[in-house]
């Protein structure tokens, strides 16, 4: 469990809340609370390592807020990108979206894709669907 994760989508729930006249401290109890949809998925993209987290930053930034690491360290075998962006129904569900991309073999990268998402009493599936969306991107 990330707790970093949750931390971050009570605060983003908080801050929702509190734009409609909610209570900004109730609204982040209650979003602490709610159960997570999350959705991971493994990614083999055919690029060398500072390649692909470039693509992958661009991709994630286009998508939404950088919460985490955008840079690009030479060296370094893995790098941790996190955003947050919009999902569910209108787009008022924050998605913490994480990448976690490392070096592969050959001129290849993996990225793990991990997008989550706070789940009301109507089931949305934003994590998954986010998960889903973001892959698509990654492949094209």
């Amino acid at each position: 469990m990330d707790h970093g994760e949750d931390e971050i989508l009570a605060e983003e729930l908080a801050a929702l809340g509190a734009v409609v006249g909610g209570s900004r401290r109730l609204t982040r109890l209650v979003a602490k609370l709610m159960r997570k949809n999350v959705h991971e998925i493994d990614l083999e993209m055919p690029l060398p390592f500072d390649d692909a987290v470039r693509r992958v930053a661009k991709v994630l930034g286009h998508a939404g807020r950088a919460v985490g690491s955008m840079h690009v360290e030479p060296g370094v075998d893995q790098e941790t990108i996190r955003v947050v962006t919009s999902g569910g129904a209108g787009g008022m569900n924050p998605v913490v979206v994480t990448a976690l991309v490392t070096k592969g073999g050959m001129g290849s990268s993996k990225v793990r894709l991990r997008a989550a998402a706070k789940e009301g009493l109507i089931k949305q599936r934003a994590g998954e669907k986010t998960a889903a969306r973001l892959a698509g991107w990654l492949s094209e």
